[in-house]
């Protein structure tokens, strides 16, 4: 089954609510690339996380996050 782009924004965020989440989308990433000891792996997610371009996660990238949050033992906020 294949979901279409039309179906994952379901969100109606004003231009002040989209830059606000995506501030915190990236602070969770940088607060987690503060880990000298990454692996090769949770840095290309964290790469390719960082290089979105919209105000929400995908609940698999949101998996993705949480999990290398729990990993690294960084709190999201």
């Amino acid at each position: 089954m294949t979901v279409g782009v039309q179906h994952l924004k379901s969100f109606n965020y004003l231009p002040a609510e989209c830059h606000t989440k995506l501030q915190e989308i990236y602070a969770r990433i940088r607060k987690i690339q503060e880990n000298s000891q990454l692996e090769a792996t949770a840095e290309a997610v964290l790469k390719c996380l960082g290089e979105l371009k919209r105000p929400y996660l995908t609940q698999m990238e949101e998996k993705l996050l949480s999990l290398i949050e729990q990993e690294y033992r960084v709190m999201a906020q």
